[in-house]
């Protein structure tokens, strides 16, 4: 028998927190997450599905965020569906109960990391990173940068001083370091 232990993106076991002066970057290894893509000829009834799970279709640039579920979009028809692990651990088989032959849905908990970013100098840090317009973006805006040449997804949440990363799980040790060096250069 293996003593098998889960640990977080970062390695541990219980997910990391870096608080400086005026930032907090906490790594959040509580979502689960799924794609929806819209099946050829079955885009009308997709987004029907996902209207009636979130309220509103996501558009390009935006996540709808809803309680429990939110989502984001990441391309035409496309979609990246969050909520929590506690609730949601089989997320994806729940979306597809839903969507029926509407969509593809497919387990994306295990392939992301996310770290939430909060304080009053989250927007310094996040300029340092990156090139999304921080200041401009309102809750519910969603871009997608590189941050120390990693593919990402900067997600503005409700409070004025926050906002969600999304990078690869694979390289959640490098985008840790590039946030944690951000924030001590602060």
């Amino acid at each position: 028998m293996h003593d098998l232990i889960p640990t977080t993106a970062l390695g541990v076991t219980s997910p990391r927190i870096d608080t400086f002066d005026h930032v907090t970057i906490a790594e959040n290894d509580g979502l689960a997450l799924a794609s929806v893509a819209a099946r050829l000829g079955q885009e009308t009834a997709c987004h029907a599905h996902l209207a009636a799970l979130l309220g509103a279709v996501p558009a390009p640039g935006k996540v709808v965020l809803h309680d429990p579920e939110a989502a984001f979009w990441v391309g035409p028809d496309q979609w990246i569906v969050g909520a929590p692990r506690e609730t949601h651990a089989d997320l994806a088989a729940q979306l597809k109960n839903r969507f029926g032959g509407t969509a593809s849905i497919t387990d994306q908990s295990g392939g992301w990391v996310a770290f939430d970013v909060t304080g009053t100098a989250m927007r310094d840090l996040c300029e340092r990173l990156c090139a999304v317009p921080i200041r401009r973006m309102q809750s519910g805006d969603a871009q997608r940068t590189l941050i120390h040449q990693i593919s990402c997804f900067v997600i503005k949440r409700v409070d004025p001083d926050h906002i969600r990363v999304l990078g690869p799980r694979a390289s959640a040790g490098s985008l840790h370091h590039a946030l944690i060096t951000a924030a001590a250069a602060l």
